[in-house]
């Protein structure tokens, strides 16, 4: 059951199983909610659609499985967003029997006005990057915090082979950077695939395109965080104002 109601003039909505009351959202949470909502507007039948990963996203999936919208299915990014669309009753495929996508929907630490971004927060960047390069579109969902003119100031997450963390290191360090594994419960965090993470700070990222291609190719990094060829398609910007849409 769906009941539909307005925030600044915006389309947001409740249901009983995630029961969001706008009372009850945080205004950060009130513009991923509203930014969700506009993404499945976009969403049209029949389609193949890519489902990202993160808190963002998770709005957007609790809207899609209400919204009664007739998908083919879906391809997901994540262990934790496939348990959620099941549990929602959204069917789920494998990327490898859904080789091309219509859209790919998903958010972004942060995104620029070229539509690049950095992407990784929740662990999950590289299944986010495979899934992104199998859709005709991605559809960046995001709050106003996570605009910005130079990508940088959110730690850049790079997926990498533990062996290789020392050397990595060494090299972002070279680049100006300051890299350090990441940790849950004091040990290193185990992605999806069983490998680790590096989050980079200090770095300002002027080149995107350069940077993940140079990035990309050192002995131990399986993704870096940047996605600029992947580039966001369209960027839906949840702001004081309501949903901005930016194309690119």
């Amino acid at each position: 059951m769906k009941t539909l109601i307005f925030f600044n003039n915006r389309l947001l909505y409740e249901t009983k199983k995630r029961n969001y009351r706008v009372s009850s959202l945080s205004s950060q949470d009130q513009l991923k909610a509203m930014v969700a909502q506009k993404a499945v507007e976009l969403i049209k039948p029949q389609t193949w659609v890519g489902v990202g990963t993160g808190s963002t996203v998770n709005f957007f999936i609790d809207a899609l499985a209400q919204s009664g919208l007739d998908i083919l299915g879906t391809v997901s990014s994540s262990e934790a967003s496939t348990q959620r669309l099941k549990h929602l009753g959204v069917q789920v495929f494998s990327s490898e029997e859904v080789p091309v996508l219509d859209v790919y929907v998903d958010g972004a630490d942060e995104i620029d006005p070229k539509g690049y971004m950095i992407k990784g927060g929740g662990a999950a960047l590289t299944r986010e990057k495979i899934v992104a390069a199998q859709s005709k579109s991605f559809i960046c969902i995001v709050d106003q915090s996570k605009w910005v003119e130079t990508l940088g100031h959110f730690p850049l997450p790079v997926e990498i082979i533990p062996m290789a963390a020392t050397r990595l290191i060494e090299r972002f360090r070279d680049l100006g950077g300051q890299a350090q594994v990441r940790l849950k419960d004091g040990r290193p965090l185990i992605t999806d695939n069983q490998q680790h993470i590096l989050d980079v700070r200090g770095l300002s990222i002027k080149d995107p395109l350069g940077f993940e291609s140079m990035v990309s190719q050192w002995p131990g990094v399986i993704t870096v965080g940047v996605f600029a060829h992947q580039k966001a398609s369209v960027c839906l910007l949840g702001s004081s104002d309501g949903v901005k849409t930016i194309t690119f």
